[in-house]
């Protein structure tokens, strides 16, 4: 049997950390067994589905690396197959039309609730045989009276549903259009999928969605239902514990391998390992493993991946991500040293790629004033012969290394009889404007000879002016 998994999301909105683990799992597990995962787009909320939230959730799939080898499928291109199967139902005494108004449903719920009964319909249409005038009506799904459905699950283990604790599912609206129960059931039976791995929020709708396939004689596919994740409070996960878009991710400056295996271990885990290469994660994953319980999400947990990653990841492949960065702070990352260099300067004291763009700019565009603080303790009348010693050495430097420059920073030192510290930090404020850059000597070379000497020009003529 070739496995077959599916992320199937609705576009309603932008694809979050938990709709991203359900897709990362799914196609992990594709990708353990070689098999296939297909994305769906779940669009018949025809009134909240957009374009954008369509193109929010390609882009976040695309960014994290999770390839779907069939698809995007659209719900929507699909309407008459799934009326032909409603009226398949419909033929074979499976499903009936109902004729009930919104008054009578609301009628009836009330009398339930007053009696203390659970909320349900009663099938009162179910033997209709002449349509009602005036009433346009909704087509359900006869659902079993009798026995239970044994749902052998992959994460929960075995969960029983009686079928007399559910109603007749309505499977297509009075206007004609099906019901996400009724789509879903259609599409996987069509695409074959063979394990359904998805947030256990949606375990009540496996039972139904099971009599259905049961009724079309289709084979079950496996069910895995995911514990959701948490806030670091225990409440459910909302914004302001970090369920954002995993764009925003990127926007804020995190690559996106951290964010892959941060998630692979909401929930997952094998032994007491935190760093998973994605190969890594291929190879171990088992949906057998996967917590019985709700995981909480931790951001500082998924900063320290991030910086983890940016220390020890490719510098080349770091530097791809960091020049959208720089782009987003509208520098031009080729006026200025490589990228590359520029990550492995930064990288040891930047957690985001956010941090690193900011404090990067100095290597590429002209600042327009010092940090007043650092300003007044380094750039002083006490430190201009040690600027304009430095200058005097930089400009007769005919290697423009980080050795020479290393060099020329402890001769002036030694000969004004002071720390080397003395030196470098005044240097420092005058070519970037802070107290805060890489070593005094590779901020140098990345910057240039000529950049260097007229910012410490320019740091020269500003003590000067003051004095």
């Amino acid at each position: 049997m070739t496995i077959r998994t599916r992320f199937a999301p609705s576009p309603t909105g932008y694809l979050h950390v938990g709709g991203a683990r359900t897709a990362l799992f799914s196609w992990l597990y594709a990708r353990k067994h070689g098999g296939t995962f297909i994305l769906r787009i779940e669009d018949t909320d025809l009134e909240r589905s957009t374009v954008d939230a369509v193109n929010a959730i390609l882009e976040g799939m695309t960014w994290l690396g999770l390839e779907y080898d069939e698809g995007p499928f659209y719900q929507t291109h699909r309407f008459e197959r799934y009326k032909a199967i409603a009226q398949q139902l419909l033929n074979e005494g499976k499903a009936y039309h109902c004729y009930c108004t919104r008054e009578e449903l609301d009628n009836l719920r009330a009398e339930q609730l007053a009696r203390k009964e659970k909320p349900r319909y009663d099938g009162r249409c179910r033997h209709r045989t002449e349509p009602r005038e005036g009433v346009q009506p909704v087509m359900r799904f006869r659902n079993p009276d009798d026995g239970e459905v044994v749902i052998e699950d992959l994460v929960r283990g075995q969960v029983i549903v009686k079928n007399s604790e559910l109603d007749d599912l309505i499977i297509l609206r009075s206007d004609g259009t099906p019901t996400y129960n009724f789509t879903v059931v259609v599409d996987d039976l069509d695409m074959q999928i063979t394990h359904v791995i998805r947030g256990d929020d949606h375990l009540n709708n496996t039972p139904r969605q099971i009599n259905i396939l049961k009724a079309l004689g289709a084979p079950l596919p496996k069910y895995a239902h995911v514990p959701m994740i948490l806030g670091p409070d225990g409440a459910k996960l909302s914004k302001r514990h970090g369920a954002v878009s995993v764009m925003q991710y990127r926007d804020d400056g995190y690559l996106p391998e951290a964010l892959i295996n941060y998630l692979v271990r909401l929930g997952w885990s094998h032994g007491d390992q935190e760093i998973f290469s994605v190969d890594e994660m291929i190879e171990l994953f088992d949906v057998n493993d996967i917590n019985h319980s709700a995981s909480a999400f931790n951001p500082e947990k998924l900063l320290w991946l991030n910086h983890h990653y940016i220390m020890h990841s490719d510098p080349l492949h770091v530097a791809h991500h960091l020049r959208w960065h720089l782009g987003q702070l509208d520098i031009d990352p080729t006026r200025g040293p490589d990228p590359v260099r520029v990550v492995e300067a930064q990288r040891e004291r930047c957690k985001t790629l956010v941090d690193m763009a900011k404090a990067s700019v100095f290597f590429y565009k002209e600042f327009e004033a010092y940090d007043e603080k650092a300003a007044s303790k380094n750039l002083t009348a006490d430190n201009l012969g040690a600027l304009q010693a430095l200058e005097t050495k930089l400009w007769a430097l005919g290697n423009w290394s980080r050795e020479a420059i290393h060099q020329v920073v402890v001769e002036t030192a030694e000969t004004l009889g002071v720390k080397m510290g003395s030196v470098a930090q005044p240097l420092r404020v005058a070519v970037s404007g802070t107290t805060v850059s890489p070593p005094i000597d590779l901020t140098l070379e990345l910057l240039g000879k000529d950049t260097t000497l007229s910012r410490v020009g320019r740091a020269i003529a500003y003590i000067n002016k003051k004095a």
